[in-house]
């Protein structure tokens, strides 16, 4: 029935701020040895949040832009930090 609709404007104000971005726990620091074969893994990483909830964040890693077109690196999420 038209005659029973209504509008109302709603604001929202956000009090969470990301102050601090995701980071590194620790300095890592990678060698890849000259027998390594292919599909070995090298490294793993983890980042930390200080800004995180109870419930934790899930990270996504990803190749730099300019490196996405050689095929000898891979970054895998292992559905980890």
């Amino acid at each position: 029935n038209p005659e029973k609709i209504s509008e109302a404007n709603v604001y929202i104000q956000v009090l969470d701020v990301n102050d601090h971005a995701p980071e590194f726990p620790k300095y890592y620091e990678t060698f890849v040895c000259e027998n390594a074969v292919s599909g070995q893994l090298i490294q793993s990483i983890s980042a930390v949040d200080r800004d995180d909830s109870a419930e934790g964040h899930h990270f996504y890693f990803s190749l730099a832009q300019e490196a996405t077109n050689n095929s000898h690196f891979t970054v895998k999420d292992n559905q980890g930090s």
